[in-house]
């Protein structure tokens, strides 16, 4: 987690191909919990995280976020009472790209951050 989470998104504007079955095999285990999703035809990562009331679902919800604005890379986010669900997934190229597991990551690492009297349990 914290290897990719350190990475730089780089800029993808299309053109480029999207990952493959081993290539998505070989990251997805610097991805815990993460499982690749088919949305639409498009293959997303998705997670749902847990929290104990929706004022920290929330909370954490504004966290991914600023860290999509951040890296110019942004996620489907469904915030509900005590959950979150997270997809990311490269719009460019419809599929998935590197970026999307650094930002998987870096969720991680914002998810990471609560404590546990705020209840997060994924």
């Amino acid at each position: 987690m914290t290897e990719l989470a350190g990475e730089r998104c780089v800029p993808c504007r299309g053109g480029e191909p999207t990952l493959e079955g081993p290539e998505i095999e070989r990251l997805l285990p610097a991805v815990p919990g993460w499982r690749v999703v088919d949305r639409d035809g498009v293959e997303r990562l998705e997670r749902e995280f847990r929290f104990s009331d929706f004022a920290s679902a929330l909370d954490f919800t504004n966290g991914v976020g600023e860290r999509a604005e951040e890296a110019g890379h942004h996620p489907a986010l469904l915030t509900e009472w005590g959950r979150v669900t997270v997809g990311w997934w490269t719009h460019a190229i419809g599929g998935l790209h590197r970026n999307d597991f650094v930002m998987a990551a870096r969720t991680d690492t914002v998810y990471a951050s609560f404590s546990e009297d705020d209840g997060p349990d994924s």
